[in-house]
C-alpha cells in the first residue's frame, strides 16, 4: 500500500471549519467540501502539494451540515471524482427535506437562529451510497482504510478510519474555543449541534477500543484517543434529553 498523509484543509480561520486530504502516491481522498464557495480553497491546498482536482479519486461526505457538504457537488463537478456518504442523510444532501438541528447547548441555540447553519448548498445525489452499518474499504482509492456509518451527530454521518491509527469523524467531536476557535484546541467539546450523546460515546469509545490514536476532525483539532476518551466518559453520563432540539431550516431549493 502506498504512504499516504492526512493534510488540514483549513476553510475558516483558527480551524472554525476542517475539510482534509488522505494525499498518496496515486492521488488523494477529499474529507467534506466546507461551506458553499470553498472549491478555491481546497485548490489552492491541491496546489501547494502538487496536485489538481483530477488527482481527487474520492470525495467523502462526513454529514449533511452546510460547512461539510457545501461545495461537494462542485467539486464533484470540478473533479470527476464519485461522492460518498449515507443513505440516513440523503433526503438532506438532495435538499428534499430541511436539516434538523439539535442543540447541545446556548452556543447551538444562538447559533441556530442565524442564518449560518442555513445557508443553502446545491443539493446533490452520491454516487456511493452506504446502507445500514456496512462498511466500504478505501483499497480501491489507494488508501489503507474503511469508512464506518459512525451514527450520533446526525442519522447518516459516517467516519474513515486508517491503518495508521488515523480517524476522520466530522462532527463526531470538537475541540477549543469557538469550535476550533482561539484557544485550547487541544481541549475536547461537544459540537454546537449533536442528535444523541450517548450514542456518539459508544462510538468514540468503539474507535479506541480498536485502536484509533489519533482523531482529525472538521472544527478543531486533531486530538490524541486520551482526551477523546475522557470526552466519551462524560457524553456516556448525559440522556438525550439535555440536546435541546434546535429550529428547522427553512425550505431551500
Amino acid at each position: 500500500m502506498n504512504s499516504q498523509e492526512i493534510i488540514q484543509i483549513p476553510i475558516l480561520p483558527f480551524n472554525m471549519v476542517n475539510a482534509h486530504l488522505i494525499k498518496t502516491d496515486d492521488g488523494c481522498i477529499l474529507v467534506d467540501t466546507g461551506i458553499p464557495g470553498s472549491e478555491r480553497k481546497v485548490e489552492r491546498v491541491l496546489h501547494k502539494h502538487g496536485l489538481t482536482f483530477k488527482d481527487i479519486k474520492l470525495i467523502v461526505v462526513t454529514h449533511a451540515h452546510t460547512d461539510h457538504a457545501g461545495s461537494a457537488a462542485r467539486i464533484r463537478e470540478l473533479s470527476g471524482a464519485p461522492i460518498l456518504a449515507h443513505q440516513d442523510d440523503t433526503d438532506y444532501y438532495s435538499r428534499k427535506v430541511p436539516m434538523t438541528y439539535c442543540a447541545t447547548g446556548w452556543v447551538g441555540r444562538l447559533f441556530v437562529k442565524t442564518p449560518v447553519p442555513h445557508e443553502p448548498y446545491v443539493g446533490f445525489a452520491p454516487d456511493l451510497l452506504m446502507k445500514d452499518a456496512e462498511t466500504i474499504s478505501l483499497k480501491d482509492f489507494g488508501v489503507d482504510g474503511i469508512v464506518r456509518h459512525t451514527a450520533g451527530h446526525t442519522p447518516g454521518s459516517i467516519g474513515i478510519e486508517l491503518a495508521s491509527q488515523d480517524a476522520l469523524v466530522g462532527d463526531l467531536i470538537a475541540s477549543g474555543i469557538l469550535i476550533g476557535g482561539i484557544a485550547f484546541n487541544g481541549r475536547a467539546i461537544r459540537p454546537p449541534f449533536e442528535d444523541d450523546p450517548q450514542t456518539v460515546a459508544r462510538e468514540l469509545e468503539r474507535l479506541i477500543n480498536s485502536g484509533t490514536k489519533r482523531f482529525h476532525m472538521g472544527h478543531g483539532g486533531p486530538l490524541e484517543a486520551p482526551e477523546v476518551l475522557r470526552h466519551a466518559k462524560v457524553l456516556a453520563k448525559l440522556h438525550p434529553a439535555h440536546c435541546v432540539c434546535g429550529q428547522h431550516a427553512p425550505a431551500l431549493q
